[in-house]
């Protein structure tokens, strides 16, 4: 009673604590882009920015008008002069506003896109990221951390040169001489211009994937340099590179030529055209000066409009493609199921009679595949209870266990731990109850001390006692040595960059971390194969001292 009485207070605390004006919400985990960007108030800034930026070249085209009618009308009219000058003054602070609400937009915009990816690739499927390898996975990372540079620098520019050319065929029509004429060059130039633009971002989708092949290739190429040297004679051993270099240099080629084209020709080719319809009207006499005026006015604002699209469409245009290779993770991560409340306060120990894990009728089949992995897998396991599942390779061990620790969904079927699902227990609450010690080649040792790497996910830096646990369980799994040899002893950097480590060695890190989570139920996913006959009796004696539930998979 007393404990049910103390978790209803706690519980009451954290109901009012929520009701609470000045608590400060988080964003949920899972949340759509687009509602990020609403509680940034990004779409009410681009929309005054708009705004702004029309006020702005209105005046600045208005000033345009003033001249026209007033310093080249034959006469000086000084109400005019007056207007112009007014005009170009409320184009300052309108242009002021402006280049903050730039700002504002960049700044939000890149904050909620940074968040909702950091979001997005936490969220992504395993199995997904594990299907398309470390090189793609790290050349997506790197096309895609300067998404947010690219389109908040690029993108803003190119919105407003967009305005600008939506509105200069307007005043064309309004106040231009020979106005037909003029209005079909300016829409011929700008249906010129998107599809050049379009023909260029298809190129740059095929230059973006040739770029990436090579990163996933160097990347293969560093992790099996020494299978290469051994199996592949030095001049041979480049020759798939030098293939791939060569059409990424092709495609390079391409893209350059294309986007000169749109940047050198695009613009200069409209005021070109522009002057040349215009020079029959200026030769005959039919426009009038003001008319020729604002004509040419409006020319060079739309000859200015062309220049900065053309010359900033390539950041949006990478950013665009950048944003196609996020996409992909963003979709296939899973919807975040609320965490159930205060759920660190639902104990771990299960209750007498219930069993440690209950699995009933699971099934999974893979995305795009017909033919199921598991199919109708049921199972119970006590506690005390030593369970040993044994199978051909691929029969789907290691898929049911990652099923079991919650590491996978299942496509059918359920797992309780303890009585509970894992939505109502949480994942903190549910690896408490299973833990899982994967394969070798799909667990990790950080480049870290090795107390970091025998508890990872602990609060920095570790207590005294936690730090005596980790070293009482090294020694019992035969780790005694390798912590006398090691200079800093448990805080000696292991890892890629640190103190190497044998297989054998690495195996029992990994068991150690597992044991150290103090779980209900050990899932060992072959983590004896490494293992001499000696320390494997070592690890086993520790294991079923310190682990009350387990399952062992191993091969038959």
């Amino acid at each position: 009673m007393s404990e049910l009485s103390s978790y209803l207070e706690r519980l009451d605390a954290v109901t009012s604590a929520e009701a609470h004006p000045t608590l400060e919400v988080a964003v949920v985990p899972g949340a759509r882009l687009w509602d990020l960007l609403r509680d940034a108030s990004v779409p009410a800034s681009i929309a005054a920015l708009i705004t702004t930026h029309v006020l702005e070249t209105g005046f600045l085209l208005g000033s345009w008008v003033c001249v026209g009618s007033g310093a080249l009308s034959g006469r000086l009219d000084y109400g005019w002069l007056a207007a112009w000058a007014l005009a170009l003054l409320c184009t300052v602070p309108l242009h002021a506003l402006s280049t903050w609400l730039q700002g504002v937009v960049a700044v939000g915009f890149g904050g909620a896109l940074k968040q909702w990816m950091l979001d997005a690739a936490l969220r992504d499927d395993p199995e997904r990221v594990d299907s398309k390898g470390a090189g793609r996975a790290l050349s997506e990372v790197l096309e895609t951390v300067a998404l947010d540079d690219l389109a908040t620098n690029g993108g803003i520019a190119s919105m407003l040169a967009l305005i600008e050319l939506l509105l200069a065929p307007l005043l064309l029509l309004l106040f231009a001489a020979n106005t037909g004429l003029e209005f079909l060059i300016l829409v011929g130039w700008e249906v010129l211009a998107v599809a050049l633009i379009l023909h260029n971002l298809r190129l740059r989708f095929e230059w973006t994937g040739q770029r990436l092949a090579l990163t996933h290739r160097l990347i293969d190429a560093m992790s099996s340099q020494r299978t290469r040297l051994v199996q592949q004679t030095a001049a041979h051993r480049h020759d798939e590179e030098d293939l791939q270099l060569e059409r990424y240099l092709q495609a390079s080629r391409v893209l350059d030529a294309s986007t000169a084209r749109i940047e050198t020709a695009l613009p200069r080719s409209y005021l070109i055209a522009s002057f040349l319809a215009l020079a029959p009207g200026f030769v005959s006499g039919n426009a009038s000066l003001q008319q020729l005026a604002i004509t040419v006015g409006v020319i060079l604002f739309a000859k200015t409009a062309f220049e900065r699209l053309c010359f900033g469409f390539s950041r949006p245009a990478t950013a665009w493609v950048a944003w196609r290779c996020a996409k992909p993770a963003s979709a296939s991560a899973p919807d975040v199921q609320p965490a159930p409340l205060a759920h660190e306060t639902i104990s771990h120990q299960t209750i007498p009679g219930i069993p440690v894990l209950h699995a009933r009728e699971l099934a999974l089949v893979h995305p795009g595949r017909l033919h199921p992995v598991l199919t109708r897998c049921s199972l119970t396991v006590e506690r005390g209870d030593h369970v040993l599942l044994e199978g051909a390779a691929g029969s789907g061990k290691s898929t049911l266990a990652a099923i079991l620790a919650g590491v996978r969904p299942a496509s059918a079927g359920f797992v309780l731990a303890g009585g509970l699902d894992r939505p109502t227990l949480g994942d903190a609450a549910w690896r408490r109850r299973v833990a899982l010690v994967p394969q070798y080649h799909e667990n990790h040792l950080f480049s870290a001390p090795l107390l970091f790497n025998l508890l990872p996910g602990r609060t920095a830096p570790a207590s005294a006692r936690e730090q005596a646990e980790a070293e009482a369980i090294c020694h019992e799994l035969g780790l005694g040595s390798l912590l006398q040899r090691m200079p800093a002893g448990i805080h000696e950097l292991v890892g890629d960059t640190g103190w190497e480590l044998s297989q054998g060695e690495r195996s029992r890190i990994f068991l150690a971390r597992a044991l150290l989570l103090r779980a209900d139920l050990l899932i060992l996913d072959e983590s004896f194969a490494a293992l001499d006959p000696r320390s494997l009796r070592q690890c086993l004696d520790c294991v079923r001292r310190r682990a009350p539930t387990l399952i062992v998979i191993a091969h038959p």
